[in-house]
C-alpha cells in the first residue's frame, strides 16, 4: 500500500475528506477515477487499498464516485449520554446540541430519549420552572388584544390537537459541506417525528385579535444567551401569517403523551412542523403579531438563510443576496439495518426507513446497492397527518460477496428527488439533502 504523507497520520480520514475529497482519494488509496465519468478505480492497488480498508471487495467499485469517503469509514460511535436521552452523539455542550445516530430513529414515532437536542441558548434552570404558573404572553404590533395565558388556560379555553410532527435542523447533513461551513457539525440525527399535543396557534392569535396588516409571528423563549448577558436574546425566530395559521401549527405543552423533555423546551414549545426547527420556539414565554417580518435575533442573514443564486464554494455572500429558509427539502434517512453490518450472501436484506419533504408530501423513495447506478422502489406508506414523515421499506440481494453501500433517494409530490451528492454550497452549511448511505459487509 502506498505510504501516506505524514499529516495524514495525524489528521483525522473526515478532515481530509473535508479540505479536499478529490486530494483525500490520492492521499489515502492513491486512487484516481476515469476523468469523463468520475467514478471507479484507474489502478487495481487504489482499489484493492480501499477494499482493505472496508474489509472486503466491493464488487460495484467502477461505479463509485471520485471523493466520496467509503460509508464503513465514516461513521461515529461516540458515546454520549443526557438525562433522559439515550445513545445521542454529543456536538456541543454549551449550548448542548447533540444528535441521533441513524439506527436509533427506527421508530414510526421518535420515543423522547432519541429525540435530538438543538440549543442556541442555556436553557432555564430547571428548578426555575414550575408549569403550574408558567405563563404565554401574545402581543406585538399587530394583536388587538393582547393577552396572558396559563398552561392552564391554555387546556381550558381551545381545543387540543394532537399531531406527529417532523421537526429537523436547518443544519442537518452540515458536515458533508467542502469547504466546512461554522455551526454544529450535524451529520444525519437533527431529525425526529413525535407526536405533540397542544392548541393550535391560530385559535390563540385569534382569540387575541389579528389586524389586517399582520403579516408574521415571532417568538421568545425563557432560555438564556450563551454570554451570559441578559440584555441578549439567543434566539427569536418565527414564521409568516399563512405558516402559523395551519393546523397543525401547534402551541405544545405534551410530547409523546407525556411532559414535553427538559432539552426540547418543557414546559411550553411552539411546533412549525416541515420548517427548520429552529422556527419551533422553546420555553415558550411570548409570541408577538408583527406587522412586519419579524427582525428578533437569527431571523437576519445569514442566519437560517441561503443565497438565492447558486455560488461558488466558499464564496462570500452579500447578505442582500440571502434569502429565509422556509419549507425544508425532500430527504430520506435509512433507519435499519445499521451501518457497517455484516450480512450472509444468499440471504434477502430487509431495509427501512424515513423519508419527508418539509410542506410537502413524498410520493416515492429508491434504493440502490451499486452506487446511484440502478435504483429499485421501495413501498412507501402514506403519512399519518400532514407534515409527518413517511416510513419506506423494500428488500434487497446482494451478486456476490464484498463491500456495498446501500443509498436512499426520496422523490417529493412536485417531482424533487434527492441529489446523490451534496447539493449546492452555501455559507452556513444548511439544506443538505445528499442520499443518506449506509455500510454493508456481505460474506
Amino acid at each position: 500500500m502506498t505510504k501516506l504523507p505524514p499529516d495524514t497520520r495525524t489528521r483525522g480520514l473526515h478532515e481530509l475528506y473535508a479540505e479536499d475529497p478529490e486530494n483525500a482519494d490520492r492521499l489515502l488509496w492513491n486512487r484516481e477515477v476515469d476523468p469523463v465519468t468520475r467514478r471507479g478505480f484507474l489502478k487495481r492497488s487504489s482499489l484493492l487499498a480501499m477494499a482493505a480498508a472496508v474489509g472486503g471487495s466491493i464488487p460495484f467499485a467502477d461505479k463509485m464516485p471520485g471523493g466520496l469517503i467509503p460509508a464503513a469509514l465514516a461513521q461515529s460511535e461516540e458515546p454520549f449520554t443526557l438525562e433522559g436521552k439515550e445513545g445521542l452523539t454529543v456536538l456541543n455542550d454549551r449550548p448542548i446540541n447533540a444528535e441521533t445516530p441513524a439506527h436509533l430513529l427506527d421508530d414510526d414515532i421518535t420515543p423522547a430519549k432519541y429525540m435530538f437536542v438543538r440549543n442556541n441558548g442555556i436553557p432555564p434552570e430547571v428548578e426555575s420552572i414550575d408549569a403550574d404558573t408558567w405563563e404565554l404572553e401574545i402581543g406585538g404590533e399587530s394583536c388587538e388584544n393582547p393577552q396572558t395565558f396559563t398552561i392552564a388556560d391554555l387546556k381550558e379555553k381551545f381545543e387540543h390537537h394532537t399531531y406527529q410532527l417532523q421537526v429537523e435542523c436547518g443544519g442537518n447533513g452540515r458536515s458533508e459541506y467542502v469547504p466546512s461551513a461554522s455551526g454544529n457539525q450535524w451529520t444525519t440525527g437533527a431529525v425526529a417525528c413525535p407526536t405533540f399535543t397542544g392548541v393550535r396557534l391560530r385559535d390563540v392569535l385569534e382569540a387575541c385579535g389579528t389586524k389586517d396588516d399582520a403579516v408574521y409571528i415571532g417568538y421568545y423563549g425563557a432560555d438564556r444567551h450563551a454570554s451570559g448577558d441578559p440584555g441578549k436574546d439567543p434566539i427569536s425566530r418565527g414564521v409568516p401569517m399563512s405558516k402559523a395559521l395551519e393546523d397543525e401549527s401547534l402551541i405544545a405543552w405534551a410530547m409523546n403523551d407525556e411532559d414535553i423533555p427538559y432539552l426540547n423546551g418543557y414546559p411550553l414549545r411552539v411546533v412549525c412542523g416541515g420548517w427548520p426547527g429552529s422556527v419551533s420556539g422553546k420555553w415558550l414565554k411570548r409570541i408577538v403579531i408583527r406587522n412586519q417580518k419579524h427582525d428578533g435575533t437569527k431571523m437576519g442573514a445569514p442566519s437560517y438563510s441561503v443565497p438565492k443564486n447558486p455560488v461558488a464554494p466558499g464564496s462570500v455572500v452579500p447578505k442582500e443576496d440571502f434569502v429565509t429558509i422556509e419549507s425544508m427539502p425532500v430527504k430520506s434517512l435509512v433507519t435499519f439495518p445499521k451501518s457497517g453490518i455484516d450480512h450472509a450472501m444468499g440471504e434477502t436484506m430487509t431495509v427501512r426507513g424515513h423519508a419527508w419533504a418539509g410542506d410537502l408530501a413524498v410520493k416515492e423513495v429508491h434504493v440502490s446497492i451499486d452506487f446511484g447506478a440502478t435504483w429499485q422502489k421501495a413501498e412507501l406508506k402514506e403519512a399519518p397527518n400532514r407534515l409527518a414523515w413517511q416510513r419506506w421499506t423494500t428488500a434487497v440481494d446482494f451478486p456476490e460477496t464484498g463491500y456495498y453501500e446501500v443509498w436512499a433517494r426520496a422523490t417529493d409530490e412536485e417531482g424533487h428527488s434527492q441529489p446523490m451528492v451534496v447539493p449546492g454550497w452555501n455559507p452556513k452549511g444548511y439544506l443538505n439533502n445528499a442520499c443518506h448511505r449506509i455500510a454493508v459487509q456481505v460474506a
